[in-house]
């Protein structure tokens, strides 16, 4: 399904024309109007006659999150303040908080984008759309909001907490579409378990688009099966629109980048390198069509693959394949690389393990110690210890065997690790704590 037919069936060839002009305007129009890139030009002697194709952007410097930090709150601005009409900005649980700042003609370019969201993956008019995204600051309410008013759905503004009520209200107003985060989705249908509440027999939900935070192809198929809904991705960051920058299809294989307003790249993360098709780096973005703050090669941290291959929904904007991690989230225990969606993976592949679980990082003398504490289910933790402990020596061998890693294990009852409304928190680290 289309929202914009035109727009999302350009072919390769169409869109890398249509990128290549607005490149050329967004790089024309943060020279003369962003204090911050004209002075980075100048310290690269980069003009602007310097991009004259597509392939000219590698020569583009790279902006990271904290260029945004460094000139908070306005200084990344593009535009006068008059001409800004909304704000947004990260929760700066590591500092200060990104801002990110939005004309009339942002909004309407994002309301675009997540119109494309909605109907991509089967949305229509007639849905009713239940957004458990937090509503303020964060981009995720007001983004899925705002692009579900643009189709034309019955918005549930729900925004995130009370999952008592979140349940009345999906059973009630008969909500069909679930957006909120993946975990929280989880916590919904642990709470309607334990309220004796049957999504399939109680509530009229077909499609959830999950997002905000990295989740496994395990993870999907135990939401669709307890919500009883069809699971999509959707990927996005706030410095570069908020959610909306990606879809999956109904094909539910990768997240198709709206890529007439997003420019993607993949970088080795060592070297700033630009790599070819197919090759696992880091996602970069250049925005083609912001006015209010534009970001040219952001770094989004995330780890993944590109594939430009048209898909099977006939659209040819290439796909971010399931995010493998944050470089930044990256753990190196022992010389071992580990992702946390890695150590994921083999977890929700034993069927005695439950959907929650801690990664806590520790040292012991000398070497990295990686505990992977994981609740287990109501039913193997009513069984004798010795199955218990087998289970505790089968997740140590399939992680060893996966990832060539020794860890420890820690199993716990269902409930104890604390649940999210917003986005998990899969990793403690405790070397970081001792530090201060």
């Amino acid at each position: 399904m289309y929202w914009n037919k035109e727009a999302e069936t350009l072919k390769r060839d169409e869109l890398e024309k249509l990128q290549e002009k607005r490149l050329k305007s967004i790089v024309n129009y943060v020279y003369k109007n962003s204090r911050f890139y004209r002075e980075k030009f100048k310290e690269l002697n980069l003009k602007i006659s310097d991009i004259n194709s597509i392939d000219g952007i590698t020569k583009l410097p790279f902006t990271q999150k904290s260029d945004l930090r460094d000139n908070y709150p306005y200084g990344m601005l593009s535009t006068d303040m008059g001409n800004i009409i909304r704000v947004h900005a990260s929760s700066g649980t590591t500092g200060k908080p990104t801002v990110v700042a939005y004309t009339r003609n942002d909004i309407d370019m994002w309301s675009e984008v997540m119109a494309r969201s909605i109907v991509a993956p089967g949305g229509t008019k007639n849905d009713v759309l239940h957004v458990a995204y937090g509503y303020g600051l964060f981009t995720g309410g007001l983004g899925l909001h705002y692009g579900g008013e643009r189709v034309g759905c019955t918005v549930i503004p729900a925004s995130g907490g009370n999952t008592q009520r979140q349940l009345l209200l999906m059973h009630d107003l008969k909500s069909t579409i679930l957006a909120c985060t993946p975990s929280y989705a989880i916590y919904i249908a642990e709470y309607a378990e334990k309220e004796d509440i049957d999504p399939k027999e109680d509530l009229n939900l077909k499609i959830g688009i999950f997002g905000a935070e990295p989740w496994s192809e395990s993870i999907r198929r135990r939401i669709e099966d307890a919500l009883d809904l069809k699971a999509f991705d959707i990927y996005g960051l706030s410095e570069i629109v908020g959610p909306g920058v990606a879809q999956e299809c109904e094909e539910q294989n990768g997240a198709h980048i709206w890529s007439d307003h997003f420019f993607p790249e993949i970088i080795d993360p060592e070297t700033g390198e630009q790599l070819g098709e197919g090759e696992e780096g880091e996602l970069v973005f250049t925005t083609l069509t912001k006015e209010g703050m534009p970001l040219l090669r952001y770094r989004t941290g995330d780890r993944t693959v590109l594939e430009y291959d048209k898909c099977a929904c006939g659209r040819y904007h290439p796909r971010i394949m399931r995010i493998r991690g944050r470089t930044d989230d990256m753990l190196i225990i022992r010389g071992v690389n580990v992702f946390p969606s890695q150590i994921e993976h083999v977890l929700m592949k034993i069927p005695e393990v439950g959907s929650h679980y801690l990664l806590i990082v520790d040292k012991k003398g000398p070497l990295d110690i990686l505990t992977v504490r994981v609740e287990v289910t109501d039913k193997i933790i009513s069984d004798k210890v010795k199955d218990l402990m087998k289970l505790e020596e089968k997740i140590k061998n399939s992680i060893s065997n996966a990832l060539g890693l020794n860890v420890d294990v820690e199993l716990v009852e269902p409930g104890e690790i604390p649940r999210s409304e917003g986005k998990a928190v899969r990793i403690r680290d405790l070397r970081k704590e001792k530090r201060g």
